[in-house]
């Protein structure tokens, strides 16, 4: 194949918001390269992709497969938002059930390359054998997967309890001080099916013709290194992929234009932004603990609720202290269900985000610069992230009990406050500003992109 010749890409994502986006902010960079794109997903989450441009849409095919119906996946649920943590072992299995549609999509779709993410382990020996190459697109950071280890450890028994997880691994070569929290590995053990997520990763690792990962080497350049050493494959970092804001004429949202009238009384970098992710259900109790530590650091900010997925067993009654919202109506902006969390982290009066530690939230406040109030959604990479940004001094995580994951409303309250106003904060607040020289780069994120593309064109040529 020459490497002029136009390829044929399919993008097969996880049924998560936080990774369907990604994905798609890489199909639209390969589009633009002339290559063209098979976006595979199922309906739901195709339609709640934003508008493609004009100059990309004869280049980018949504492919919708219906999912099967699951016993124990609520009915219509698509996506993990849209379900409780432990009811994600049954979307998992739904998902691997798209493996005969897609199948007979590739059998007659002449695709040269398939990018996947962490979950269709069964993917490289069905592309094998139709001549397809395949790329295991993570989404997470490359720290993340550093203490995941290598295809070894994923497919062996060599972490047998939870505690396993909780030390630093001995196959780390730089100095590291990142472990799980004992509640976090165990509340992400919820979500695992028959297959767990370790073995999925193992046996995509060794499966694919090499790692691409949403990270770069002048953030992570030790991590990303140590990973190429572990797989004995390529690890190529894509960038950041920071998004980019909405263009103005879409600023005519009326929830935007309320929030941003509110926030325009603020004084610059007084405000702190809260939003757990679509994910992320914390217990009423946790909540209400939340909710007091918000309260006592008598600081303004925004929080963003979001209705919580069906079947869920907490409902919304009561999920915040009753009174609450009167209590700080005076500098508190409380919004129910979605917000737009990039134009907020945006405007010039967020100073601080209280996150769930997402990578995907984390680019985005760091893109603009917010010091980080680091949560832990205590699931997948969340709580390593949480470490990772505390280390490097952008960030201070609320302290937490180390076995159930309980904490204090005073915990909240200090934190917030270290990292919003305090003298001792100054240090967090001054290195969460100069990470937008990374964080928000479009030219090195598109360079990366540039290497990604020419690497997967040149080997494609070779073979």
């Amino acid at each position: 194949m020459d490497r002029t010749e136009k390829l044929h890409i399919a993008m097969f994502p996880w049924l998560a918001y936080g990774h369907i986006m990604p994905f798609l902010e890489v199909s639209k960079f390969l589009a633009q390269k002339g290559h063209r794109i098979s976006y595979i997903s199922t309906p739901k989450n195709i339609a709640r992709l934003p508008k493609l441009p004009p100059h990309l849409s004869s280049n980018i095919s949504f492919v919708e497969f219906c999912l099967p119906h699951v016993h124990g996946l609520p009915a219509g649920a698509e996506s993990t938002s849209e379900v409780p943590i432990h009811k994600v072992p049954y979307l998992k299995k739904a998902y691997d059930q798209l493996r005969a549609p897609l199948t007979e999509f590739l059998e007659k779709s002449n695709v040269n390359w398939i990018i996947h993410d962490f979950a269709p382990y069964w993917l490289p020996g069905m592309a094998a054998p139709l001549g397809i190459n395949t790329v295991f697109f993570s989404i997470f950071n490359a720290t993340s997967f550093v203490l995941m280890g290598p295809p070894y450890v994923l497919l062996g028994d060599v972490r047998k309890r939870p505690e396993d997880f909780t030390v630093v691994p001995e196959w780390i070569d730089y100095p590291c001080d990142i472990a799980w929290k004992l509640h976090e590995i165990v509340n992400h053990q919820q979500c695992m099916d028959d297959v767990s997520d370790f073995q999925r990763l193992g046996l995509l690792i060794q499966g694919c013709q090499f790692v691409a990962k949403r990270t770069c080497y002048e953030f992570e350049p030790d991590e990303i290194k140590l990973l190429t050493k572990l797989y004995q494959k390529p690890v190529v970092p894509l960038g950041l992929l920071p998004p980019s804001l909405p263009s103005n004429e879409d600023e005519r949202d009326e929830k935007w234009e309320a929030i941003k009238t509110w926030l325009d009384t603020k004084g610059e970098r007084s405000v702190f932004y809260i939003a757990l992710g679509s994910e992320v259900n914390l217990s009423k109790e946790s909540m209400h603990q939340l909710a007091f530590g918000i309260e006592k650091s008598n600081l303004p900010f925004v929080w963003v609720i979001r209705k919580r997925p069906v079947m869920d067993n907490h409902g919304d009654i009561n999920i915040i202290p009753p009174g609450f919202e009167e209590r700080v109506s005076n500098r508190g902006l409380v919004l129910r269900d979605w917000a737009p969390q990039l134009r907020i982290l945006a405007h010039s009066s967020i100073g601080g985000f209280l996150t769930h530690c997402g990578w995907s939230s984390v680019i985005e406040a760091l893109k603009f610069g917010r010091a980080l109030i680091l949560f832990s959604g205590a699931s997948s990479d969340q709580g390593l992230n949480a470490r990772l940004l505390h280390g490097r001094k952008v960030g201070l995580e609320i302290e937490r009990n180390e076995v159930d994951g309980s904490f204090t409303s005073d915990s909240v309250a200090a934190t917030i406050r270290q990292v919003m106003v305090e003298p001792e904060g100054e240090v967090i607040r001054t290195n969460a500003w100069e990470m937008r020289q990374i964080f928000d780069n479009e030219e090195l994120s598109k360079n990366y992109l540039d290497g990604f593309c020419r690497l997967i064109e040149e080997f494609a040529a070779s073979v």
